[in-house]
């Protein structure tokens, strides 16, 4: 097999995301559920930006956020991700080529518009996200660049984008593409509203073994699992996934591979702002560890620095310069 020219390869949702700082009466007055992610029409997705105070465009997307993340640490990455022919389609691409990734992926003519989340953030630092899926829900197989996922060490993909029919079928596509050139398979479940819709897909891709690493946190581990009990649902999928990395908020992450099992707790922060993309920070520094031979407790070390960066700021991409966060880590 020949040396990969990517560490990473994404597939996922090219958003930007909309941020504002809220009252908890105003999540509750819009009918929001507070610290959700819920999928809007452009008709919601009006009235919600009209309700917002004043916000910041900052490029997001789960899997885009990570590869931001494994970029910033010196990894090698590239994205695949739907965004029209709009001004927050050349925001997002901009944004993503500024961060070192590819991103060659042909823009959508017409309607819709390039996706965005609204992120109505209170003051406790937990984040409301309303998203509008828009360009990114219409990516075809046929945008894929097979070439470049068969020559990157990992794909990963974003359980938001799962969703709707077209980017399945792209993402199906990708991981017989990834396999066929004996590339590993990384899947994030993303949301438990996932879960439920597509539960039983992911229950065969894991069956069948098209998932190498798998990324929960301890509420999708109970979505996908049905058991209430952390440790219950750790022992259901562990046996199942080579690599299962669980995160657990402030208790830290568990992780299991090869039947060893290790733990990290939460970084000490002195403040936390804004939640957004801490899953997905997360899941950039394991991955940087996990491609570059890391033991496992370094990786989930990674993964909880990178966290607790982006958290300590508003928006989902990191700021700080996390190649000398990551400094003092063996390895």
């Amino acid at each position: 097999m020949s040396q990969p020219s990517y560490d990473v390869i994404a597939i996922g949702n090219a958003i930007v995301d909309v941020m504002a700082a809220s009252t908890d009466a105003l999540i509750d007055d819009l009918g929001m559920t507070r610290g959700g992610m819920t999928l809007v029409d452009t008709e919601r997705a009006h009235a919600l930006y009209a309700a917002m105070g004043p916000a910041r465009e900052i490029s997001g997307g789960s899997a885009a956020n990570t590869l931001a993340g494994l970029a910033a640490l010196g990894a090698k990455c590239a994205f695949i991700g739907q965004v029209a022919d709009d001004q927050l389609g050349e925001v997002f691409a901009h944004d993503i080529r500024a961060g070192g990734i590819a991103f060659a992926t042909p823009v959508r003519s017409g309607e819709p518009a390039t996706g965005r989340c609204l992120i109505f953030v209170t003051p406790d630092g937990q984040r409301t996200m309303n998203t509008f899926l828009g360009a990114s829900q219409f990516l075809p197989p046929a945008a894929l660049d097979e070439a470049a996922i068969a020559d990157a060490a990992v794909l990963y993909l974003e359980g938001y984008l799962w969703d709707p029919e077209e980017p399945r079928a792209a993402m199906r596509k990708a991981i017989g593409v990834a396999r066929g050139a004996g590339r590993k398979v990384a899947f994030t479940l993303s949301d438990a509203f996932v879960i439920e819709r597509h539960g039983a897909d992911f229950h065969a891709m894991i069956e069948t073994g098209d998932i190498d690493i798998l990324f929960a946190n301890e509420h999708e581990l109970a979505a996908l699992t049905g058991e209430s009990d952390f440790e219950a649902g750790m022992a259901s999928l562990a046996g199942k996934v080579p690599v299962l990395v669980v995160t657990r908020s402030e208790k830290g992450a568990v992780a299991i591979a090869g039947g060893e099992r290790a733990h990290v707790a939460a970084e000490p922060i002195a403040r936390v702002i804004d939640t957004t993309g801490a899953g997905d920070l997360f899941a950039a520094g394991f991955l940087f560890g996990h491609v570059r031979g890391r033991p496992l407790d370094q990786c989930l070390k990674l993964g909880a620095v990178c966290a607790s960066e982006v958290i300590a700021h508003y928006g989902a991409r990191p700021e700080a310069d996390l190649k000398a966060l990551v400094a003092g880590i063996a390895g």
